[in-house]
């Protein structure tokens, strides 16, 4: 359901491209590459979700979820990142949809995605206060997404996590497979949504070591995907050099405890 009808009803006086969205979050980075690679530009209004902005009323009267992104173009309110960057790319001949069936597997490997970043790179993160985490339990109206971050403070099993593991690692060999006949981008010749569907996805499972030199095609498609300007300035621009040294000592460290993610759904 790319538009919805919004709660806040200020956001239909609103003209132009505005989104909702946060530096580090994936399905935000599709939808800032989709902006990028169409020449769009936007409003941005930042949702800072270490400090729970996302379950505030407000916010949750923008996006139902408390979820990031949203955009709202001429008072019409998209939610979704599959279906916004579909929606932007609409007005862009030259931007095609791709492999429909490679789009689809993309969105559902968020929900592991979203679970190995918690425990392969959050997790080295601060802790949120007592007080914050009761506030956002309190506040926010997704019982998934509360069900979520009770499960990430209890520790995700072993279990779960192989699981996700299993699951990223036979969707890249998809993506190897389809790569394996020399095309450059994954739906063929042509760059398109397929393509910054999933770089996020790969950019994100490199912060963490990923082996992707088990899918030699896919290690070279990312290759070559990280030298457009899109990839820079949608992505990289919004990442902290803090954030990035963060990540590779916490991934570092489990590395040498034997506990980093090669370890987990017999990638190793």
């Amino acid at each position: 359901m790319p538009e919805i009808e919004p709660k806040d009803l200020s956001l239909k006086t609103m003209k132009g491209i505005h989104l909702w969205h946060a530096p580090l979050s994936s399905c935000s980075q599709r939808v800032r590459i989709t902006l990028a690679e169409t020449g769009r530009t936007f409003e941005s209004h930042l949702v800072d979700l270490e400090a729970g902005e996302h379950a505030s009323e407000a916010f949750q009267r923008i996006h139902p979820n408390g979820v990031v992104p949203a955009l709202v173009e001429d008072g019409r309110l998209y939610i979704e990142s599959i279906d916004i960057i579909r929606h932007l790319a609409r007005a862009h001949t030259a931007l095609s949809i791709g492999d429909a069936d490679l789009l689809a597997l993309a969105d559902g490997a968020q929900v592991d995605l979203k679970l190995l970043t918690f425990e392969f790179l959050f997790r080295g993160a601060s802790p949120p206060t007592e007080e914050a985490a009761k506030a956002f339990q309190r506040n926010h109206k997704n019982a998934k997404l509360k069900q979520f971050h009770r499960d990430f403070e209890a520790g995700f099993t072993k279990e779960r996590l192989d699981h996700a593991v299993r699951r990223t690692a036979a969707a890249f060999n998809v993506l190897d497979a389809r790569l394996a006949d020399g095309r450059p981008y994954l739906s063929g010749d042509q760059f398109s949504l397929t393509d910054i569907a999933w770089m996020p996805n790969a950019h994100r499972f490199s912060l963490m070591g990923w082996p992707f030199q088990q899918t030699p095609y896919l290690a070279v498609w990312f290759d070559q995907i990280r030298q457009r300007n899109s990839y820079k300035t949608a992505l990289m621009d919004w990442q902290s050099e803090d954030v990035a040294g963060l990540f590779k000592s916490y991934t570092d460290a489990r590395q040498t405890e034997g506990r980093d993610i090669h370890h987990y759904g017999g990638l190793s």
